[in-house]
């Protein structure tokens, strides 16, 4: 009789996580640059928040292409024909080519100094943004056979996530400007809670489920993994700012820096073990 070898492998790559975490920052950087058209603050992030949010949009794309078998499949978004409209990836792209859109036309505004319409643009934009984090949480929710995807935080989730890095950028973009570092601070400290407390809701919910669910929390808080999702992400790249900005220190520019830079790599650490850990059980059975 012959040796048969199954080899089980996670169909969604790693290269998704970097693009979670890019195409949050771009949202949340739109969003920085709409707030300077109303609040004083923001406006000196008007123009560095959205090149910065517009360049990780293109890497964003990029990165999605060169993940596809064929890359030129990416064509079919333009074709209404095509799409499964049922399906969270259908809308998730036409919403990254009207997000696109949309950016190109605020560029041009804000360079004819068009006040108006570039208030307008940057309104429809902020609402086009803040659909690319609930659209790629709506990707994993909706897989019912995956531990911790599944799950009605996970479009929260993930926007909570992309404000607080957003925020973290924009924090070593306002340089000293006080009166904006400290929205800042206030940004990352309220939605570094929110993730943390989000993340203690779905350990609970996973540690006290099924088969399945049992075995996602083992791997996800044991080993490599474990390291990453709670070492990395949970202490280091959650708690750990949240107290820093609760401190003495953590009011200063250099705290306020200090707790940005934690909170990108909890950030990024905390979506490669989501992904990761929604797909890892599969690998062993």
């Amino acid at each position: 009789m012959g040796d048969y070898n199954i080899f089980h492998h996670m169909p969604w790559s790693s290269t998704y996580s970097i693009y979670f975490f890019t195409i949050g920052i771009s949202a949340a950087l739109f969003f920085m640059s709409t707030l300077s058209w109303y609040r004083a603050e923001f406006r000196t992030l008007r123009a560095s928040a959205f090149y910065l949010s517009f360049v990780l949009l293109a890497v964003s794309g990029l990165l999605l292409i060169g993940d596809l078998s064929k890359p030129a499949r990416f064509l079919n978004i333009m074709n209404p024909a095509y799409l499964n409209f049922t399906s969270p990836l259908a809308w998730g792209g036409l919403n990254l080519v009207a997000f696109g859109a949309v950016s190109v036309a605020y560029f041009f505004m804000m360079r004819k100094n068009d006040e108006g319409l570039s208030r307008k643009l940057a309104v429809v934009g902020s609402l086009l943004a803040l659909g690319l984090p609930i659209y790629t949480g709506f990707d994993l929710t909706v897989h019912q056979n995956r531990p911790v995807w599944n799950t009605p935080l996970m479009p929260i989730l993930f926007v909570a996530l992309s404000l607080v890095s957003g925020a973290a950028v924009a924090s070593f973009l306002a340089g000293a400007n006080e009166k904006l570092l400290v929205m800042l601070r206030s940004f990352m400290l309220w939605s570094a809670a929110a993730v943390g407390v989000m993340l203690i809701s779905m350990l609970g919910t996973t540690a006290y489920g099924g088969t399945g669910e049992e075995l996602t929390f083992m791997f996800m808080t044991s080993g490599t993994l474990g390291m990453i999702f709670i070492g990395i992400g949970i202490l280091l790249g959650t708690a750990a700012p949240i107290l820093l900005l609760l401190a003495p220190f953590g009011r200063q520019q250099g705290g306020v820096m200090l707790a940005a830079l934690l909170l990108l790599v909890g950030g990024m650490a905390l979506r490669y073990s989501i992904l990761v850990g929604g797909q890892i059980v599969q690998t062993y059975f």
